[in-house]
């Protein structure tokens, strides 16, 4: 196999993740300000004796993709390699997403004695709360459709090349997280 068509071969790859990956992000409502669809980028290069395929997005794509465990229970995210409470994350980032989130789409709870609407912060505390405790849910937007199109990629190219799904992945993954 030529390496200009490894080359195109991988980029119709990278292609069919990206725009996949965006769709799953939207379909699942997951695309409120945009910042993670606009983020989701990938960079073939191909030299003589090797390829590179890279992909890469903002740092909490992984988290979405993957879910995390809650600091409680670990029931929504039972096979997550991250887990709220555990002091690796940074202070308070949790709090201000949820909050930004919640104001972007105007979701306020409502008092149970008086009926009358919470503020945005305190609705953002108890979600934040909630999420913390009992985790998150992997939305796998971004793992579906890569392994998806693997499966795809041209026998000849794999067998060629011995690319190696698993490794290949959790590069990918290492990669975003850094």
């Amino acid at each position: 196999m030529e390496q200009s068509e490894v080359k195109k071969s991988l980029e119709r790859f990278r292609n069919h993740v990206i725009s996949v990956s965006k769709r799953n992000l939207t379909n699942q409502r997951k695309n409120v300000s945009k910042s993670l669809y606009n983020s989701i980028k990938g960079d073939v290069k191909a030299m003589p004796n090797s390829i590179s395929l890279q992909f890469s997005m903002d740092d909490y794509g992984a988290y979405q993709d993957l879910g995390v465990k809650g600091k409680k229970s670990s029931s929504k995210a039972p096979k997550s390699p991250f887990k709220f409470g555990s002091g690796t994350g940074k202070k308070g980032g949790l709090t201000k997403g949820i909050f930004n989130w919640v104001k972007k789409r105007r979701i306020q709870f409502k008092d149970r004695k008086s009926g009358r609407f919470l503020s945005y912060e305190s609705t953002a505390f108890l979600i934040t709360r909630g999420i913390y405790n009992k985790g998150m849910k992997p939305s796998m937007f971004f793992t579906k459709p890569f392994e998806a199109a693997y499966r795809n990629l041209p026998d000849e190219l794999v067998a060629s090349f011995g690319l190696d799904a698993e490794k290949l992945f959790n590069q990918q993954i290492d990669n975003i997280l850094k």
